[in-house]
């Protein structure tokens, strides 16, 4: 029985669904949630390209709105269903490792997150931060795969 779930999100329609998910999983097991967001630290991405000059403001404003849309939406669907929930952004070059560090700090016992579905090529180039948690997190991991559409 998991008793405190992180539930991490980009925003997108697939990590809605798998909020949706972990929010129904959580009220089923009179668990508890925490959302988090992962602001990648573009400073850091961009300074270690070699860029000099750019302006992060713009950039940071328009993350921040992403998060709280984010945020708000996994806050609204638990209080729908009762679940307690408490949200987090923090801002990492590493959205994986941020994962896990949150769900370390917060003695979490789930993991549940979106998987973007990628396959092929297409999975190998890419890479996934899911793929990334699965496999150097010690905390189990709920991977919530997109529908298939049968036309």
């Amino acid at each position: 029985m998991f008793k405190h779930l992180l539930i991490p999100t980009d925003g997108s329609e697939l990590s809605q669904a798998a909020v949706r998910a972990g929010i129904r999983l959580a009220h089923e097991q009179g668990a508890r949630v925490t959302g988090l967001y992962v602001i990648p630290d573009y400073a850091a991405i961009y300074g270690s390209e070699g860029m000099v000059t750019f302006n992060t403001t713009e950039i940071e404003r328009s993350a921040n709105q992403e998060a709280d849309s984010a945020l708000q939406f996994i806050e609204h669907l638990a209080l729908q269903q009762d679940v307690p929930c408490a949200t987090v952004r923090v801002t990492s070059i590493s959205v994986y490792r941020a994962i896990i560090k949150e769900a370390e700090t917060c003695h979490c016992d789930l993991i549940c997150m979106a998987s973007h579905g990628r396959k092929g090529i297409s999975g190998v180039l890419l890479g996934s931060e899911t793929q990334r948690v699965l496999t150097h997190s010690s905390i189990p991991v709920l991977v919530h795969r997109p529908a298939l559409k049968t036309h």
